[in-house]
């Protein structure tokens, strides 16, 4: 693709994420196909460095004011501008705004719509370039698009990931669906989900894996064979739909047995200090560490070392689960056999037995035992790893599916000429 006079909006969470690298990958590649880029992220970064590929992306980055309290000030003059410049979409907007927040009882909704006039009155109004917005989660980020797309006429789309579907309100979601272009999302599971609560709208869904760039990934070790003690390695954010208890009450359990192992976590979350405490409480310090958040090339070499990748995945309390996460399609990749649950979209990368192995979530006993016959079958290993190979290649290069998404944002640059 040539490069295009239009630009293309894109309304993130926040940015960069460490978290989010799929995000920066997919900014960065469709520039390389010729999009100009314009960033307007809600949050600045809360980590103190970047991957790689952030600093490769060309787009400007400008951001939205966060707090409604602390930055009223900021957002109520360019509201009021808008309001006077374009009275009747701005009554529009407000009326729903209203009925959002009574089907919530949530103010943030009034906040989003503010966002959205700083946004439209500060950027889009005055721009003879931005021909499309695109809301990256389908809650705050899709909200703030949602509204910046009614009060500036330029049309929006949004892509839906695992907990901004699963904890949104269905009729919320709906409502965004209805009024988008269309709608991404990164796996069949979440595609039949959002076109259940669809209920027959036109708008198409469309299911575009994130993918990794798998020219990062050269594996040179050797995981086919691995011996005692072994080690395992799990990267997650420490929060319940990881199922992090789970996966240490397995360890517990090959503990107990004499099963000789060496388990590292990487990452940070919510739930740190009663997992670590948990750690304690289980005796299991002498086997298990925990380094925090870690750089991606940090991650790469963990990866070197270890023979089976794990990731415990349940549903939280409030529906919030993964889809698939990128961890998974990364080991894979680093040709380590990967270890996961049923939940959502996992078995979609883990084709149980051929590319990796699922259990049903919440089981520690299904867990050690899957551990230690994962790790002690060497044929089983063979056969994952190179299952496991071909099937990231076939379907997971982010280059191949990142020029699918670039197809829909042409197709619909297209309509506006």
């Amino acid at each position: 693709m040539t490069e295009t006079p239009h630009t293309l909006a894109y309304i993130l969470k926040g940015y960069p994420r460490i978290s989010e690298t799929f995000i920066s990958n997919e900014i960065l590649l469709l520039e390389k196909l010729g999009f100009r880029m314009h960033l307007f992220p809600m949050r600045h970064p809360r980590e103190s460095f970047c991957h790689d590929s952030v600093k490769q992306i060309q787009a400007r980055v400008d951001y939205l004011p966060t707090e409604l309290l602390l930055e009223f000030h900021k957002l109520l003059l360019p509201n009021i501008f808008l309001a006077v410049k374009r009275p009747s979409l701005f009554k529009q907007g407000l009326q729903l705004a209203n009925t959002r927040f009574k089907r919530t009882g949530k103010l943030a909704t009034f906040k989003h719509l503010l966002q959205a006039g700083f946004l439209c009155n500060n950027h889009l109004l005055d721009s003879t370039t931005i021909s499309h917005l695109h809301g990256h989660f389908a809650h705050s980020p899709t909200s703030v698009t949602m509204f910046a797309s009614l009060l500036s006429g330029i049309p929006f789309s949004f892509t839906a990931h695992a907990k901004d579907i699963y904890t949104s309100n269905p009729d919320q979601l709906r409502e965004k669906i209805r009024l988008a272009e269309f709608v991404v999302t990164c796996t069949d599971y979440n595609r039949q989900y959002l076109e259940k609560i669809a209920d027959g709208l036109d708008t198409p869904v469309h299911c575009i894996y994130h993918g990794i760039d798998l020219k990062l990934f050269s594996p040179k070790a050797d995981h086919t064979k691995c011996s005692s003690p072994y080690t395992l390695l799990t990267v997650a954010r420490m929060t319940e739909k990881k199922g992090l208890p789970t996966l240490y009450k397995a360890l517990k359990i090959l503990k107990d047995k004499g099963f000789a192992f060496r388990h590292t976590l990487i990452g940070d979350g919510d739930d740190r200090d009663a997992l670590l405490q948990y750690i304690k409480d289980l005796d299991l310090d002498d086997c298990c560490q925990w380094l925090g958040t870690r750089t991606h090339s940090e991650v790469l070499k963990q990866f070197e070392q270890s023979d089976l990748f794990v990731l415990a995945c349940e549903i939280a309390a409030n529906g919030d689960r993964d889809g698939i996460p990128n961890v998974l399609v990364e080991s894979l990749a680093m040709q380590v056999p990967a270890l996961s649950t049923t939940v959502s979209a996992v078995p979609e990368i883990l084709l149980n037995g051929k590319s990796g192995i699922t259990i049903e979530p919440g089981n520690a006993e299904t867990m050690a035992a899957a551990i230690e016959e994962t790790l002690s079958n060497s044929q089983l290993r063979k056969t994952l790893i190179k299952g496991g190979t071909e099937h990231t290649r076939d379907n997971f290069d982010n280059r191949t599916l990142v020029a699918e998404l670039g197809d829909i944002f042409a197709k619909q640059f297209a309509k506006v000429l």
